[in-house]
């Protein structure tokens, strides 16, 4: 898992995080507190690629799913190696994502990148599904997708934003901000795999 490290730039948050010894059911354990420095900075943001700059590309950004195929969604995530999934079960997840963004290519008429995020709408968010199709990728599209939904959370006050990672894209959300383990901090993912039987 990776988290987003807010110290990156004068436009973002300051995040510190603490450590404190807890117990709980005699077992010791240690709680992460994340205290707030300063409060985000409205998304006066500069990307890397303007808004306009995309749609003289040829791309129009999304930021509701609304007008997305979500067909055509599922192919760019086969394209990218993401298993196939059920529609119904991607609306479903659309509706309870906070913050999302698509690009869509204006000729196609199609998604050719995405991000989505869930959180508690407060302190914490998770990214989810970043893809970008592989006939439009190098050029920047990945990018901005991610700024622009980091900048949506750090502007919602959001300071501990969290995603999961194939390890050979982890130099790209690197050069985002996001850290790996942070203070030893790590992730788990509960496995519902069977153990073998003797």
């Amino acid at each position: 898992m990776l988290l987003y490290n807010t110290i990156i730039s004068a436009r973002h948050v300051h995040t510190h995080f603490t450590l404190k010894p807890t117990t709980h059911r005699h077992y010791k354990s240690l709680a992460v507190v994340a205290q707030e420095q300063q409060p985000p900075i409205a998304a006066a943001a500069k990307f890397s690629i303007s808004d306009e700059e995309l749609q003289s590309r040829g791309f129009n950004l999304h930021t509701t799913f609304t007008n997305l195929n979500l067909d055509h969604l599922n192919s760019v995530f086969a394209a990218v190696g993401f298993p196939r999934r059920d529609t119904a079960k991607i609306q479903l997840a659309l509706e309870h994502t906070d913050a999302l963004l698509w690009v869509e290519h204006q000729k196609a008429k199609r998604p050719v990148a995405f991000a989505r995020a869930t959180g508690d709408g407060v302190f914490n968010a998770i990214i989810w599904d970043v893809v970008v199709d592989p006939s439009f990728q190098g050029i920047g599209l990945g990018k901005a997708v991610m700024e622009r939904i980091v900048t949506k959370l750090l502007d919602k006050g959001i300071t501990n934003i969290a995603l999961y990672s194939e390890p050979r894209v982890l130099g790209f959300y690197r050069s985002l901000g996001f850290v790996a383990d942070p203070d030893g901090i790590r992730g788990m993912v509960y496995s519902r795999k069977q153990k073998k039987k003797r």
